[in-house]
């Protein structure tokens, strides 16, 4: 089976997203931007139904800004069945555990179309890592977005086995998103951006855990010295710090060497149920 389309020939097939939290919502707002349909499938209807409300609130402004695209249509699937129908793609954007992801690709493989390519969005798996119920395994690959609408950059990288013109398919249409991809050329742990912002991540959590400084201090010379709009803890608080200590344990489990203090910072945080934006509070409060 060659994953081989144009956009004009995919243009009319939904897009299918498993998982409606903070990054499923922004994924299906960009594919949402060129017409379509995007199906969102979730577990908790509540999820689904307020990922949908978020493209549909944010999705004017952003071709508003882009100047370009047109509004596509998102809906809530009522069931995994619904949400693959005749879909040219389906991404997965579940939580960081694979005792999730591999059986999940197990039902998507017996329910999507034969020609679908498989992505999922892991920020620290490589797909081959959840392909094992999966019968052609070259149909799946990494396709992890950052942060859109404002952070466009993609990574895709085979799963060893990925057929060729599924990549190449992925790095001609995605643009036509607003999505830019960056073939890796190697399996790399972290891809390529997320294994440079690794180092700089735990270098700043180490400097708060060995009580050097403090977080609003690291952030604000980030933001002096580099002119960024946020810095390493106001990301970090962004992503989730439950999401951000899954990746750091993936990271050390592969690499015992890591130094122990930025997870052990992080556990204070998480296991005081206090995630960052999400829950209101991590590094910084956000009262409403």
């Amino acid at each position: 089976m060659a994953y081989e389309f144009t956009f004009d020939q995919i243009r009319n097939r939904p897009v299918t997203v498993i998982g409606g939290g903070t990054l499923g919502r922004r994924i299906a707002l960009m594919m949402a931007s060129r017409g379509g349909t995007v199906r969102i499938s979730d577990p908790q209807p509540a999820v689904a139904a307020a990922a949908v409300q978020y493209v549909a609130d944010t999705l004017p402004g952003v071709l508003a800004e882009r100047g370009s695209g047109e509004a596509g249509t998102v809906v809530a699937a009522a069931g995994l069945s619904e949400a693959l129908e005749d879909a040219w793609l389906v991404i997965e954007a579940v939580p960081e555990r694979l005792d999730i992801k591999i059986p999940l690709w197990g039902q998507v493989d017996q329910l999507a179309p034969a020609d679908a390519i498989f992505a999922t969005n892991s920020s620290s798996y490589a797909s081959r890592l959840m392909n094992e119920e999966i019968r052609d395994k070259s149909r799946l690959c990494n396709l992890h977005f950052y942060m859109p609408p404002t952070s466009n950059a993609a990574d895709v990288m085979s799963d060893g086995e990925t057929d060729r013109a599924l990549l190449d398919t992925l790095l001609r249409v995605l643009p036509e998103f607003d999505v830019h991809p960056f073939e890796a050329q190697k399996e790399s742990t972290g891809f390529i951006f997320n294994r440079v912002w690794a180092a700089i991540k735990r270098e700043s959590l180490a400097v708060v855990a060995d009580g050097v400084a403090r977080p609003e201090d690291v952030d604000a010379m980030f933001r002096l010295n580099w002119h960024l709009p946020v810095g390493p803890f106001q990301m970090m608080d962004n992503v989730g710090l439950d999401v951000v200590l899954d990746i750091e344990d993936h990271y050390a489990a592969e690499n015992p060497h890591l130094p122990e203090g930025p997870r052990t910072l992080l556990h204070e945080y998480v296991d005081a149920g206090k995630l960052g934006r999400k829950s209101g509070e991590g590094f910084y409060s956000y009262a409403s």
